[in-house]
């Protein structure tokens, strides 16, 4: 879509007001609603102005004017919005030198694929991310100077079998067994379908959706794999769907880690491909149908895993996932079938297109923007060095004796070790200028300040459980 089909687009729909969104820098959209009068062909090149210093991680009170410049093939019709809206993605500028903004992440994403195409590599990264979220139907939670507390529901959960009440009507779906029963135990059936409704009515190509493993309403909806900046967009509006859809049916979707105890957590398996035109470059003879240039990029993921750890699973809750027996990838090897492997490729067909990596550190609460750039520059670097990934790791992880497990590498433990991996592992990222060191810096900075320090320093109510009779 080009300006002047937006233009028609708003004559056409009657549309009465421009939504203009962008990520900040933790990675929540942002938003900003005009009258569809303000929007003009100048306003594709010219943008709109807003303050950059109110948005977490971006610009300094004096030099606080930043611009919006819509981009016109993201504009969509807004299907929750009482008025109709036409929702527009946006880069954010320098008014001054009309440059993109470094800590812009779409602006990030858009110079790893430049980057790519640079040093013709590839001309495409695709991404397939699979996102898992849990629908609950309330949630509550708060923190003072001398309590805390959370509390979420399900009317599918575990916990609520042996409820007293008329409306229990059984079913509830065991811990680690909520893949894939069918309604009326899985009670998520009828929204996922509607969520899915909308994304493809967006335009947005959906595959499958399912009840996930956990109990309590975890779901996934897998999309169609696109190249890095329109899957970064579409997992954005992804998010936005599913909280918007659950809204309306009065519940509430997170898409926060690990929000249940002694239940899988929920992750964002990374499928990741390069091309050359029509030509897959991760098909070829070696080990499970890979090319060379694909054990190379394995060899990059692994051995910059535990920084991309810190962009990829960038909240301390991420790591009360990442733990051994929950189906967590937890494990620094590779892998044809193994789950438990920080990277599998999958084997479901002999297709030299379908032939792909799957991260499976990941999980949903990264910026995806700075994730996948992340993930790309790491396969990068593997792959202009030829890191060799060593041997793939086909056994049941539980069987392995202790020699064996000692000498595999496992993700980070917790946020700050991951940040203090992207401290000491980040060279690979400023290639071609894309990760500046601003921005680096900046984001381990704002993690550390922010969350790390914020979760250290308060009781936890687990500690009553374990210390207040001391």
């Amino acid at each position: 879509m080009k300006p002047q089909d937006v233009l028609k687009l708003v004559k056409d729909k009657h549309v009465q007001f421009i939504d203009l969104r962008f990520m900040d820098f933790p990675g929540l959209w942002q938003h900003t609603t005009l009258p569809v009068t303000e929007l003009t062909l100048d306003s594709f090149e010219h943008g709109f102005g807003f303050d950059g210093s109110s948005i977490r991680g971006w610009q300094a009170i004096n030099e606080s004017d930043m611009l919006l410049v819509p981009v016109a093939d993201t504009a969509k019709i807004d299907p929750f919005l009482q008025h109709t809206t036409i929702s527009i993605i946006c880069d954010v500028r320098d008014p001054i030198t009309k440059k993109e903004y470094s800590r812009d992440p779409r602006s990030i994403a858009r110079k790893t694929t430049e980057y790519l195409r640079k040093i013709k590599i590839a001309d495409t990264a695709f991404f397939g991310p699979e996102l898992e979220f849990f629908i609950f139907d309330y949630a509550w939670y708060d923190q003072g100077i001398n309590f805390a507390k959370y509390h979420v529901g399900s009317r599918e959960g575990i916990w609520g079998r042996g409820d007293e009440d008329e409306t229990n009507a059984g079913y509830k779906i065991r811990l680690k067994e909520g893949y894939f029963p069918t309604p009326p135990m899985d009670t998520m059936q009828n929204i996922r379908s509607e969520m899915v409704a909308e994304l493809m009515n967006l335009g947005i190509p959906v595959e499958a959706h399912h009840h996930e493993v956990a109990t309590g309403g975890q779901c996934e909806i897998d999309m169609r794999y696109q190249d890095l900046v329109t899957m970064s967009d579409n997992v954005m509006m992804y998010k936005y769907v599913a909280k918007n859809v659950a809204a309306r049916h009065g519940k509430v979707v997170t898409f926060m880690p690990k929000p249940l105890f002694q239940d899988n957590g929920s992750g964002m398996h990374v499928h990741f491909s390069l091309w050359k035109g029509d030509k897959p470059l991760f098909a070829g003879n070696k080990y499970a149908g890979l090319s060379q240039m694909g054990l190379w990029a394995i060899g990059g993921i692994l051995r910059h895993a535990k920084a991309l750890c810190a962009l990829c699973n960038p909240t301390t809750n991420s790591y009360k996932r990442l733990v051994p027996g929950y189906e967590a990838p937890v494990n620094l090897v590779y892998s044809s079938r193994n789950r438990s492997a920080a990277i599998r490729i999958p084997m479901y067909s002999d297709n030299p297109k379908t032939k792909r990596l799957e991260f499976r550190c990941p999980d949903s609460s990264c910026n995806p923007y700075l994730a996948f750039s992340a993930i790309t520059m790491a396969a990068i670097d593997g792959i202009q060095n030829k890191l060799d990934p060593g041997d793939p790791l086909d056994k049941n992880m539980y069987h392995l004796t202790m020699d064996e497990l000692d000498k595999i590498g496992s993700a980070p433990g917790s946020l700050e070790e991951a940040l203090d991996q992207l401290e000491t592992d980040h060279d690979f990222l400023l290639k071609g200028d894309v990760f500046t060191a601003d921005v680096i810096h900046y984001w381990i900075k704002y993690k550390r300040e922010n969350e790390v320090d914020a979760i250290r320093m308060r009781p936890h109510p687990y500690e009553f459980c374990m210390y207040f009779d001391i």
